[in-house]
């Protein structure tokens, strides 16, 4: 079964043509289907400007510039391609079975993965305000779909979903209460599916199920968020209301006093969006370092002596490190810590700064294994078992996709 994965951004539309087994799901680590193959992956970025980018992997890769107007015409350049490579690939479109789509916020209600009809469409629509900067570009991509592809089924994955398992006195922010119930103001929090995903492959390394564990998952990405899962299912989780909350992320601030953001913009005569942009595009381990977005660079610059660069190393080990003990305090104990995303698969350095104040939790890294051995893997010797894994969202979408298709 291939399925059409989709992640649609303002700009950008990443893609993937993944190959689900048609095998029974009991067959399988956590009752879900086999990893998948994919077939075909790339993007279309710079949406809406004479020169977008194109790319389209498979046997060979394809690269062009050119204009693309909106998502639909992104969505179509891809199809169009896929169809125009099928005898080199063996994938045209009447061999995909189906389209699944990332969606970053299903509000409080959405907790499950599902097939798209015209009240999902309705809902994601009613909760747009949630998450502006993203459920209206997945809607883009949706009704992309459904105009080129009408005959497609298509499966909506929510992000939040994960999350929806959170206890009230923790999701519930402190803010007039009236306020919040009025305009949804609470902590939904995101990396959802990547998540699950870690779950799933950390029940594949184990040999063991998890239902019955402590755990607290760091995904450290370019975008970074910490989770507490509990007995399974997720109880905390770093980010908030928007992704902007909890830990120091590429280009975000995280946590920080509200007010010195009202002191800046007082100060600074900046327009909400001005400020917005700061705390959202301009701050995090870029701002602070000056560096860029490649936390491989910072290093290597805080090893040459830049001062900026060693700060941003400390403070971001330091709040990573800082939401590990608070979730172990939170669900009284941890028994597994994993790290997925590119910062925590690849950066042995970082992983060994945030755990190296950890012993007390039983956290002890093997140091061969954590600087020198390669992909998934245990890299501790303490009690407390600490784990790299890899993270596939787009596979945890087409897994749910598959799902819902059986």
């Amino acid at each position: 079964m291939n399925i059409f994965v989709l992640n649609c951004g303002s700009s950008s539309v990443k893609y993937q043509i993944i190959d689900m087994p048609n095998r029974p799901a009991d067959a399988c680590v956590g009752g879900s289907p086999g990893n998948g193959i994919v077939r075909i992956h790339g993007g279309v970025s710079r949406i809406g400007y004479d020169d977008a980018k194109f790319t389209f992997i498979a046997q060979d890769k394809i690269e062009t510039v050119q204009p693309v107007a909106n998502h639909e015409a992104a969505i179509n350049l891809v199809l169009e391609t896929i169809q125009q490579q099928s005898e080199k690939t063996g994938v045209g479109l009447k061999d995909i079975d189906a389209a699944g789509h990332r969606v970053v916020h299903g509000g409080s209600k959405m907790s499950d993965s599902q097939i798209i009809d015209e009240k999902i469409i309705a809902y994601i629509e009613s909760i747009c305000r949630l998450a502006p900067l993203h459920n209206p570009n997945h809607l883009k991509g949706i009704r992309a779909v459904m105009k080129l592809l009408p005959d497609l089924p298509q499966a909506a994955v929510f992000d939040n979903g994960y999350h929806t398992s959170i206890p009230e006195h923790v999701y519930t922010y402190a803010l007039n209460y009236e306020i919040a119930q009025k305009l949804g103001i609470r902590k939904y929090g995101f990396h959802g599916i990547a998540f699950r995903s870690m779950m799933i492959a950390a029940e594949k390394l184990l040999g063991e199920g998890l239902g019955d564990k402590k755990i607290v998952n760091m995904m450290l990405g370019s975008g970074t968020t910490a989770n507490a899962t509990l007995n399974g299912q997720s109880f905390d989780v770093s980010t908030g209301f928007t992704p902007q909350e909890g830990l120091i992320q590429s280009t975000r601030a995280g946590d920080m006093d509200t007010a010195s953001v009202l002191f800046m913009m007082n100060e600074m005569n900046l327009t909400t969006k001005q400020a917005d942009d700061i705390l959202n595009k301009e701050s995090g381990w870029s701002g602070l370092s000056g560096i860029g977005l490649d936390m491989y660079d910072i290093r290597k610059a805080a090893e040459s002596g830049s001062h900026r660069a060693q700060l941003t190393r400390k403070a971001v080990a330091h709040r990573f490190r800082k939401y590990i003990g608070a979730y172990a305090a939170a669900m009284g104990g941890i028994d597994l810590l994993i790290f997925s995303g590119g910062v925590g698969e690849n950066d042995s350095h970082m992983r060994e700064k945030v755990c190296e104040t950890l012993g007390f939790l039983g956290i002890a890294l093997d140091q061969e294994a954590n600087h020198n051995g390669q992909g998934e893997r245990i890299i501790s010797t303490g009690e407390t078992k600490v784990l790299v894994v890899n993270a596939s969202e787009e596979k945890m979408i087409a897994r749910d996709t598959y799902e819902l298709l059986k």
